[in-house]
């Protein structure tokens, strides 16, 4: 959990108690490490999404902070889980988020539309090559 210390998350201390919290501390720790390093990377996202969901234009940095570090778990909790699913082949794919998801129907259509958008964008930016390679040989 953010904000908690590594002892009060352990197996005997509040929060922990289950099979595993071993490998789960070990990866908070490694976790809380690179935290330190990333910080301020979604600020300016976080900010404007904050306030496109209601939050005061200027948030507190403590609240954004904050956020950051819910979304950057989030993100990494999903792609250890997915990487869980992917150990058998080796290989990390969107396939395995999408298999992640598949049980929040909100979530699974973002992934599919976000997918879509992005094979979109690699198809017009390979158009818009061929387009600037074609005029670029006119020339």
């Amino acid at each position: 959990m953010v904000g908690m210390t590594p002892a009060a998350n352990s197996e005997g201390g509040p929060g922990g108690g289950g099979a595993g919290k071993g490998k789960a501390n070990a990866a908070q720790q490694a976790t809380d490490g690179s935290l330190k390093r990333k910080r301020g990377l979604f600020n300016k996202d976080l900010r404007l999404m904050m306030y496109g969901f209601g939050d005061d234009p200027d948030p507190m940095p403590e609240t954004v902070h904050l956020m950051e570090d819910i979304l950057i778990d989030y993100i990494t909790d999903t792609v250890h889980k997915s990487q869980n699913v992917a150990s058998r082949r080796g290989k990390l794919t969107t396939e395995d988020v999408m298999f992640l998801v598949r049980k929040d129907s909100r979530k699974f259509a973002r992934v599919k539309e976000l997918l879509a958008m992005n094979e979109e964008l690699k198809r017009a930016r390979k158009a818009f090559d061929l387009d600037e390679e074609k005029l670029a040989t006119e020339f």
